[in-house]
């Protein structure tokens, strides 16, 4: 029994998400409480996920935490919030006479976790890693219940990794926060033909972190106040019917437009913050370029709180696209490595396109495109030899 065991071990994965409709900014900092609701597209792990492993022992003296190989500070105020959810619903659960025999909650903790993509690339590495750390917990303790609540306090956006497919955070009402969960609107099969080109710009850490940004935002920012309260609400209902009818004009505007307006609450932000730079600024012209020639919405950009872009188009104008994006920001270096992720076809731009879409090119601009698509929630990984911890409970040589 796993009372008995020296060592008990799980290990799971998750996957980043990006908002269609954004988040930003607290009513509860402590408890990660959202002042709006938001809506998410969960991306394929094949390209991008977290991968954690919890152990727990009764030989291990302290709880330690590894990150990417490095030891990291396992006290963190998110992480120990995690951990206590965790450990408070799994004594919970044993109160009603379950589970007698399960792993001690008095033993110590060890946790690793590695991202399969470059942590520096900007990407909602936290959302991932959260959920994973938490859905890790849970198997560890034999959890099965609902557990984004748990997830949106580490990271608020990792509630909605819970999920796979597309995958709205509920504001909630209550102070404490219980109705403040994760519910997917569509599992990741519904829209087969939906595709995702995240287009790195930069790995530099951001001026402004969003925590700081957030916060500033709501104390300054009376767009933030409107769009928390009039906006979003509506854009909710109907970015959802979007998605229920795979309508991609509906949906590509509608995620452009809350993109725009999210940043414009960070110029309304006082002092402004800058999340986008002059090569974001472009790839907004050239998608909107794009979409002009073509006389509707073939592509369409969302930004988080950094520069990179995300890119939502239907299968069948990723390769024209790709195509665009390569004679626009020509690779400086490592062509071969320049798409990354799901194949892309090769495609020749009519000259007319060339004409209407294309300008001056900025070598270099883009660093490389990841290919993707929607993706699963946390997912169990049942081999052994796929754990990040050793028998040891010690980080194995990834050499």
């Amino acid at each position: 029994m796993a009372a008995e065991r020296a060592l008990a071990m799980a290990t799971c994965t998750a996957p980043v998400n990006i908002a269609v409709i954004k988040y930003w900014g607290k009513r509860d900092t402590d408890l990660i409480l959202p002042i709006n609701s938001s809506l998410s597209v969960t991306l394929h792990q094949d390209q991008l996920k977290t991968t954690t492993t919890a152990a727990a022992s009764r030989d291990f003296t302290e709880d330690r935490l590894w990150l990417n190989g490095k030891e990291a500070d396992v006290g963190h105020p998110r992480v120990q919030a995690c951990l206590r959810e965790v450990r408070r619903l799994a004594r919970k659960r044993r109160g009603g006479g379950e589970d007698a025999a399960a792993l001690s909650l008095s033993y110590k903790i060890h946790i690793a976790s590695e991202n399969n993509f470059p942590t520096a690339a900007g990407l909602a590495s936290s959302a991932a890693g959260y959920a994973c750390l938490v859905s890790a917990l849970a198997r560890l303790y034999g959890l099965e219940e609902e557990l984004s609540e748990v997830a949106r306090q580490g990271s608020g956006s990792a509630c909605r990794s819970m999920f796979g497919g597309f995958v709205q955070w509920q504001r909630g009402e209550r102070p404490d926060g219980s109705d403040s969960l994760a519910l997917q609107v569509a599992p990741e099969t519904h829209w087969p033909e939906l595709r995702v080109l995240v287009l790195v710009v930069s790995g530099e850490k951001k001026p402004v972190g969003s925590t700081a940004g957030m916060q500033t935002s709501v104390e300054t920012s009376p767009l933030l106040k409107h769009r928390a309260e009039v906006v979003v609400p509506e854009r909710l209902a109907q970015m959802m019917q979007h998605i229920r009818e795979r309508d991609f004009e509906g949906f590509g505007q509608l995620a452009m437009r809350d993109s725009n307006q999210f940043h414009a609450t960070c110029l309304d932000t006082f002092p402004p913050i800058f999340y986008l730079t002059d090569v974001s600024r472009h790839i907004i012209a050239l998608a909107h370029r794009y979409n002009a020639h073509h006389g509707h919405t073939k592509v369409a950009y969302s930004f988080d709180a950094g520069p990179n872009a995300v890119i939502f188009a239907l299968a069948d104008a990723v390769a024209e696209f790709v195509e665009v994006v390569r004679r626009s920001f020509p690779p400086a270096t490592n062509g071969d490595q320049f798409v990354r992720g799901l194949p892309v076809g090769s495609a020749v731009l009519p000259p007319e396109l060339e004409g209407a879409v294309l300008t001056e090119p900025v070598p270099g601009a883009v660093q490389y495109i990841l290919h993707t698509k929607p993706g699963p929630g946390p997912q169990l990984v049942d081999d052994p030899s796929q754990h990040l911890l050793g028998p040891d409970g010690l980080p194995r040589s990834r050499a």
